[in-house]
Order: C-alpha cells, then sequence, then structure tokens
C-alpha cells in the first residue's frame, strides 16, 4: 500500500505531503488543476521517465518520495535483499528522487543511494499506472505473460519449466566446452605423447637434482684433491724410509739403556719415555700413510664419469626449464600429462555422453514447455472470455480483446511470447493493447482486465493500481460501472483513480481534491484529503457545476449512499 506522497517544487506544486488510505482513493479537481503533476511526481519517486522540466519555476531542485508498506511474503523484500539495501518490515519502504534544475538526477531506497535503473525495477513491483502518459503496467508488453499466468495459476509449472531450462542450459554450456576443446584436441594430444615419451626417457627420481649437483661437485675438485694426497703421501715417505730412521734412533736409545740399566732417576725416565714416542710414531705413521692412500683412492672415479653425470644433470633441467617446473616436479608433471591424456583419449565418449545428456534435457524441457503452452492457451481463452464480459458495461461492447501466444526461443519461462491485442470498433484492425487504444479506452481495457485478472491477485505480486482517464468520454451508466469495478477491485488492492466523474468518486472510500490558485503572478496547486461531508458537497458540485443546488447535493448523497 502507499501510504504517504512527499512533494517538493515539482511544477505547480511547492510543497505537499499526503497521506493515502486503503481501498479506493479518487482524485477529483478541475482539468489542469495539477492532478497529473501528482501523477508525475509519484512516477518520478518510483524510477519512471523524468526530466528538468518537473522542477518548478525559480527552484534549485525537485523532489519527491513515496512510501510503500506491503506484507512480509511480497517479493519487494528479496530484491531489496539482493541490492544489499536495509530494510525493516516493521517499516515503510522509501523510495525518493531528485532532479536538479539543471537535469541531473539522483535516486534513493530507504535513504540509500541507488541507480535510477534500480529504482525503477523496485518501483515497478510496487506501483502500476494505467493509463497512456506511463510506459509501465499494461503498457509494457512484458508484463502480459506474468499476468497471463497468475490468471492461469502456473507456478507449479512455471517452477518446473525454470528447473528443466536451468538443466538444459547446463547440459548446452558442458557439450559447448567439449566442442570448444576439439578443435585442438589434436595438438594437445600429439603434445602430451610426445612430452610422456620424454619424460618415460629422462625417468627422472625425485632427489636426483641435488645428488647429482653434489656429486659433480666432487668431481669437478677430484684432480686437484689428488694432487695435494699425492704431495701428502710424498711428504710420508716412502715404504721403510722413515721406519728406519725410527728404527736406528729407537736403537741408539735402547744402547744408552743398556749402558745405564733401569736407571730410576729423571734421566732414565726420560729414556723410557723418548722410546715409548718413537715407538708411537711408528705406528702413527704407518696409520697415516694407510689413511692417504685410502682417501687418494676416494678420489678416483671411471674415466667419463663427469661427463655423464653433467649430461644426465644438464638433461633434468633442460626439462625442468621447459615444462616451467622444478626437476623434482617432473615426476608429477608426468602423471600429470598422463592423465590428460586420459582424458583426451575418452573425449570420443564424454562427447556421446553430453551429446545424450543434452538431447534428454531438450525433451525434458520441450515436454514441461508444452504443458506450460497448453495451460497457457487455456488460460488466455478464459482471460478473453472475462475481459470481454467486462467491456459492455464500460461503453465497449463493440470492441474485441484477445491474449495471443506465439513462439519464441527456449527461456526459463517457456517458448511462448504473450501479448494483449484489441480492437476499439468493428472492421478497425486488431493491434496491441499500447498501440490501439485511446487514454480513455486504455484505462478501462485495463480495469476490465484487471477486474477479470482480480481472482489471481496474491500478496506476493500485489501493486498499487492507478488508473488515470479511465472515465474519459462516459457517464451515467458506464460511470457507475466504471465505480462499481473500481470499487470492488479495491477490495483486494489499494487504487487511486484520477476522475471528472461524480458516479466514480461517490465509489470511492477516500476523495483528494485538487485545486490551484494564482496569486502574486504565481500560480500553485493546493491538495486537501475532503471529510464526509466536504465529499458530499464536491460531489455535489461535479454533479451541477459551478452552482452547487438542493437538488445536486441530494443526488450526491444518493450516490454516496449507493456505493
Amino acid at each position: 500500500m502507499l501510504s504517504e506522497i512527499s512533494i517538493r517544487n515539482v511544477v505547480l506544486i511547492d510543497a505537499l505531503d499526503l497521506e493515502l488510505g486503503a481501498g479506493l482513493t479518487a482524485m477529483t479537481g478541475e482539468t489542469g488543476a495539477g492532478k497529473s503533476i501528482i501523477l508525475d511526481a509519484l512516477g518520478m519517486a518510483t524510477g519512471a521517465r523524468s526530466d528538468k522540466g518537473l522542477v518548478r519555476a525559480g527552484a534549485a531542485k525537485a523532489q519527491c518520495s513515496a512510501s510503500f508498506t506491503f506484507a512480509d511474503d511480497h517479493r519487494v523484500w528479496g530484491l531489496l535483499e539482493q541490492a544489499d539495501i536495509d530494510f525493516d518490515h516493521s517499516e515503510d519502504i522509501v523510495l525518493r528522487r531528485t532532479i536538479t534544475a539543471e537535469g541531473r538526477s539522483k535516486a534513493y531506497i530507504n535513504d540509500a543511494p541507488v541507480s535510477v535503473k534500480l529504482l525503477g525495477e523496485i518501483g515497478g513491483t510496487l506501483l502500476e499506472v494505467h493509463g497512456q502518459h506511463d510506459g509501465r503496467g499494461l503498457l509494457d508488453p512484458t508484463t502480459h505473460q506474468s499476468q497471463l499466468d497468475r490468471f492461469g495459476g502456473h507456478d507449479d509449472l512455471l517452477d518446473a519449466c525454470a528447473a528443466a531450462y536451468d538443466t538444459l542450459k547446463t547440459a548446452a554450456d558442458a557439450l559447448m566446452r567439449l566442442k570448444s576443446r576439439q578443435a585442438k584436441s589434436d595438438d594437445d594430444r600429439a603434445f602430451f605423447e610426445h612430452a610422456i615419451g620424454e619424460l618415460d626417457r629422462l625417468a627422472p627420481v625425485p632427489g636426483e637434482d641435488a645428488d647429482l649437483a653434489s656429486e659433480r661437485k666432487l668431481l669437478q675438485h677430484a684432480e686437484g684433491a689428488l694432487g695435494e694426497l699425492r704431495s701428502a703421501s710424498e711428504a710420508l715417505g716412502e715404504d721403510g724410509e722413515y721406519e728406519s730412521r725410527i728404527g736406528q734412533a729407537l736403537a741408539g736409545l735402547e744402547r744408552v739403556r743398556g749402558k745405564i740399566g733401569d736407571d730410576a732417576s729423571a734421566a732414565g725416565a726420560a729414556l723410557q719415555m723418548a722410546s715409548a714416542a718413537l715407538e708411537k710414531a711408528l705406528l702413527e705413521l704407518d696409520e697415516a700413510r694407510t689413511a692417504v692412500g685410502d682417501a687418494a683412492g676416494a678420489f678416483t672415479f671411471e674415466p667419463g664419469r663427469l661427463d655423464t653425470l653433467e649430461e644426465r644433470l644438464f638433461a633434468l633441467r633442460a626439462a625442468a626449464r621447459k615444462y616451467n617446473v622444478d626437476v623434482d616436479g617432473l615426476q608429477d608433471l608426468r602423471q600429470k600429462f598422463g592423465d590428460e591424456l586420459l582424458d583426451l583419449e575418452g573425449y570420443d565418449e564424454n562427447l556421446l555422453k553430453a551429446q545424450n545428456s543434452l538431447a534428454q534435457a531438450q525433451t525434458r524441457y520441450n515436454t514441461v514447455a508444452a504443458k506450460l503452452s497448453k495451460a497457457r492457451k487455456v488460460a488466455a481463452s478464459n482471460l478473453d472470455k472475462k475481459v470481454v464480459a467486462e467491456l459492455p458495461p464500460l461503453k465497449m461492447e463493440r470492441a474485441q480483446f484477445i491474449t495471443e501466444l506465439s513462439a519464441v526461443d527456449d527461456g526459463p519461462t517457456g517458448h511462448d511470447q504473450v501479448r494483449f491485442l484489441v480492437s476499439t470498433n468493428p472492421g478497425t484492425p486488431i493491434g496491441p493493447l499500447e498501440k490501439i487504444a485511446s487514454g480513455g479506452e486504455l484505462a478501462r481495457f485495463a480495469l476490465a482486465i484487471k477486474v477479470a485478472l482480480a481472482g489471481a491477485l496474491d500478496g506476493k505480486t500485489q501493486k498499487v493500481m492507478i488508473f488515470d482517464e479511465v472515465d474519459q468520454g462516459v457517464g451515467g451508466a458506464v460511470a457507475d460501472a466504471v465505480g462499481r469495478r473500481l470499487s470492488r477491485l479495491s477490495g483486494g488492492a489499494q487504487v487511486l483513480v484520477v476522475t471528472h466523474s461524480p458516479q466514480v468518486a461517490a465509489s470511492a472510500n477516500h476523495q483528494i481534491l485538487i485545486s490551484k490558485s494564482t496569486k502574486a503572478g504565481s500560480t500553485l496547486t493546493h491538495v486537501v484529503t475532503l471529510a464526509a461531508e466536504t465529499r458530499e458537497e464536491e460531489i455535489a458540485r461535479m454533479l451541477a457545476g459551478e452552482h452547487v443546488t438542493d437538488e445536486a447535493r441530494a443526488a450526491a448523497r444518493k450516490l454516496m449512499q449507493a456505493s
């Protein structure tokens, strides 16, 4: 429900804060008083096409806000959540827009800045205007399908169709990806086969790079090491050379000891220690010569080992550079290439599976979409009958209404395009509703359609409805029929009607009087919500004209009592 409109500096309106009630509200007043200005301002707040022409002369900017309240299960809450806009179910949804005198526009939802496009999307879920001056509502052909589906109660079929289409699209995307790989599969297969063969011949082993590098370093220094070891061996003398000299020294010491005996003096102890040291030197010299020989043997490698090792090491590192991995990663890369090749080898099988999946998904989708099309044809026939039945009381007994279904490409809502076609008079061609009907005819067609659809209205998709010029060119019994239908429609939704008809105004639950005045060269629009007694006087004026008579008041009272 639209609970409040706040307007600042829009054309002839200086400032207006208007509260609205449930049910049917009639907006009345003399032609040119400014009723359309309120609709323009409301359209501006809800994202309709607007420009700087709405800015009141002399003002820097125009502003309008519209406050709505809807049930917790209305679809608008989900849209606000998707748009990341804060909201509270217990508070109004406030749509606001400003336009400067230079034409710059800003939009807000619950005081959060948004694009005008998003403002229009949210506004379109809350409000629809039926009249020739607004491109939304029934003037937007894209809404016709959803209205027919609500009338036909196609929710289950729509859900099944959307699910089937999602499966179909997934299957089609999978097949497309496979086919896109087909063009390069031969090149890929050749690459993988070559790379696998190369890596198999190389047969890399984890850790081999470090081991080979260490051995290479050793081999590169082996020749110098052998030279040093040979020098060390030479320094230790040939076998027996130093042993003979040490032996001679020992013999000399023994001769001295023989002469002095086992003297316990300090000299005798020193001789004993010197003999022990020479005996130890003999043993260690032999061990040192053996150790140096062993070391030299450790630096003796098979001829060509360094060349063989470097060839292997360079081959591993070249492969690693080629495939952009570490040497230790070559073995894992071989496994990966093998898996890729297996996938390619199974391409034909995978392609056949994907084609079968797509065919099955297409069959399922076609079945559900056909059921939905069939249900729509039945619903279209019933809707046509209901709408046509509503036309005679609205002075359109010679008009025709046809719900046309035409085939379009597969989509989540089936393969039907729905469009409402009309003919206003016998012999005139049938064409799109938005192109054939005049302002008043369009509003009455919209009223007939909405009355026919009334049983299909629900809280999730309910909108505030505005009818502009619905009583254009009619009066008497026809105006009374219009009023009764608007009243009936407002039982399930809030309805606003711009009217010059006393019969329509009398049918309303609330009445707003719009007038204008000129003072000091400035013209301003005034808006007031009428109380019951003043409503009677206004409806009497609408009946009698400038001079209101008692008879007009009595007729107004009778109209209000009958509504």
